[in-house]
């Protein structure tokens, strides 16, 4: 994950541009920081799987459940 620090420093930037330059003000097309998030998340992606973790395993709602008392296995 480490690989895609400056990729995630690049689209904060935009994201950030974005949101004060465009979106306060009404514009809501958020293709301009696109292609920087495609790469980003592509990047996390292959991290992810290069260590072995799965994407279901990261959006599955452990909070207030069962699986929040239970240490992993």
């Amino acid at each position: 994950m480490e690989d895609c620090s400056e990729l995630k420093q690049k689209y904060d930037a935009c994201f950030n541009s974005w949101f004060s330059e465009k979106f306060l003000k009404g514009d809501t097309n958020d293709s301009m920081c696109a292609s920087l998030l495609k790469v980003y998340k592509d990047c996390v992606a292959k991290a992810m799987k290069e260590h072995h973790i799965e994407l279901k395993e990261m959006e599955t709602n452990y909070l207030e459940t069962e699986k929040e008392k239970k240490p992993h296995s």
